[in-house]
């Protein structure tokens, strides 16, 4: 075990400090810099794909955190379906919230969260920054889309609440986002700021409806977005609006507020909506002054010098008389209560019996099917082409996704092929459906798209295949807005791993569990 020391003891506005952050790193064990500031006050340490190899180095790497500071918050970034941190190398074993939201049946996402609670609690993990409370009303939105349960804002909320209640019975708190709302947003906040112009009314009726329904189920945490909704607040994005998290969502029901009294986190302070804007020091400060109570960042930024150059802006706006300090007290205070409650429930998982089917169960479940009379099952090895946009910073790139894997598990000898913009660009979309039918010679043509509704180059390919082949499948794997189209069409509702096996089960006539 590492034996950490320091020289001499943080004064407490130091230790507050570094209680109110929750920094990323790089590797799959912690660098000695981590476990010193744990040592120092450090509450919060922050998870993602780049540190996950498999459970047990998982549960190595919590362990070690723990050795050091036995109540640490530990959290991931683990919504299930497209975007998952626990299987980003092999793709999710459960579906994501739409898959859910299209099946609608509360207990059983319900279900499927208390599963994906107990895998992150017995590897040490006891924050999850889910479940996405946002209501897609944009369907053209590039950064929530399947992550959202749906555009209807009673069924999000019916399902926001069962997932909460799962995730929470397994001892692992939910953080629900993105406050007030990233559903209606055509920009994503990873690259710009969003402008919501809707007014307060709509916000009520709609974008409030499910995270009312979060604080109901006894969320543990609420995380804010860097979204400007001129409504609340006409020059601030709510991460950092006195309006949006002391006013709205601290204020009593009576006060048309959500009477929310948890920790209010935010989302990455790296984003480009706060660090180009106002610089992640400001941006940390005044999201405090706001009402958050803990600063997420090391998505991008996974350093010492970042740790340091954010606890060092905290204590001076305090020393400063910018940031009072019974306000820094108070949020490292909510960090520390929700650390203890989940160092009391740290067990909850080890006594959860495993449900190793039930995402599978819920993917075949979300899968919608279209079918002409003339449409037979495939039975020989077809062709896929995967036509490919690119993937959000939220899900990553290194994730996998499509049929194919699973195709060729059921139909051996399955091929794929690979396209994107960049060769529709390249020689236009007749050429790329040249290369598909080339490719494919004689063989079943399979056509797997993702939000096909959102690029312009995909839907003209997709119809130019249709054209010349119309016996193709299509397998649409995002937010099925636009209608129907192909031989066979299957809507999965989502990515991941399991939703992919659903389709294939399809494609090839060998559907169970329906």
């Amino acid at each position: 075990m590492t034996v950490i020391s320091t020289d001499s003891a943080p004064d407490t506005l130091t230790q507050d400090a570094l209680a109110v952050l929750q920094p990323g790193f790089i590797g799959t064990t912690a660098p000695e810099w981590l476990l010193l500031r744990l040592a120092e006050g450090l509450g919060s340490v922050a998870l993602f794909a780049r540190n996950i190899e498999s459970p047990e180095q998982l549960s190595a790497l919590t362990a070690q955190l723990r050795a050091v500071r036995a109540d640490v918050l530990v959290a991931a970034d683990e919504e299930g379906g497209d975007v998952t941190r626990l299987e980003a190398r092999t793709g999710s074993s459960f579906p994501g919230n739409l898959a859910l939201g299209a099946v609608d049946d509360a207990d059983l996402t319900q279900e499927v969260a208390a599963e994906l609670g107990r895998r992150l609690g017995t590897c040490g993990v006891n924050f999850n920054w889910a479940p996405s409370a946002d209501v897609n009303s944009d369907p053209g939105n590039p950064v929530i889309g399947v992550r959202s349960f749906g555009s209807d804002p009673h069924l999000v909320a019916r399902n926001t609440a069962a997932y909460i209640t799962g995730l929470q019975s397994a001892g692992v708190a939910a953080c629900t986002k993105h406050f007030p709302g990233h559903g209606d947003t055509a920009v994503d906040s990873h690259h710009s700021m969003p402008n919501i112009e809707v007014g307060l009314q709509t916000l009520q009726d709609r974008e409030l409806v499910p995270f009312r329904a979060a604080v109901a189920a006894g969320t543990k945490a609420v995380m804010s977005a860097h979204i400007l909704v001129p409504a609340l607040d006409p020059d601030r994005p709510a991460t950092l609006s006195p309006s949006a998290l002391n006013g709205l969502l601290r204020a009593p029901a009576a006060e048309g507020g959500l009477g929310y009294d948890g920790l209010i986190v935010t989302d990455g302070i790296e984003m480009q909506a706060i660090a180009a804007t106002y610089g992640i020091e400001r941006g940390t400060v005044m999201a405090l002054l706001a009402g958050a109570d803990a600063i997420c960042v090391g998505g991008g930024l996974a350093d010492e010098e970042t740790v340091l150059r954010l606890r060092d802006a905290i204590v001076r706006a305090v020393r400063d008389g910018d940031l009072p300090e019974e306000r820094l007290a108070d949020a490292a205070a909510r960090v520390r209560s929700l650390a203890a409650w989940t160092a009391e429930r740290s067990g909850a998982a080890e006594g959860t019996a495993p449900d190793p089917e039930v995402g599978l169960i819920a993917a075949r479940r979300a899968v919608r099917v279209t079918r002409t009379e003339e449409y037979v099952p495939i039975a020989t090895a077809p062709y896929v082409a995967a036509f490919t946009p690119v993937a959000n910073i939220a899900v990553g790139a290194e994730t996998p996704w499509g049929v194919a894997a699973e195709l060729e598990r059921l139909l051996p000898g399955t091929v794929t092929g690979t396209f994107r913009a960049a060769d529709a660009e390249a020689g236009g979309v007749d050429a790329l459906c040249a290369k598909v039918l080339q490719s494919a010679s004689d063989r079943r043509i399979v056509a797997v798209v993702r939000d096909v509704h959102r690029h312009a180059w995909m839907a003209d390919a997709l119809d130019a295949l249709l054209a010349a082949r119309p016996d193709t499948v299509v397998v649409e794997m995002g937010v099925p807005q636009a209608p129907p189209s192909g031989a066979l069409h299957i809507a999965t509702h989502g990515a991941a791993r399991v939703c992919g096996r659903a389709a294939a089960e399809v494609i090839a006539g060998k559907e169970a569990g329906v």
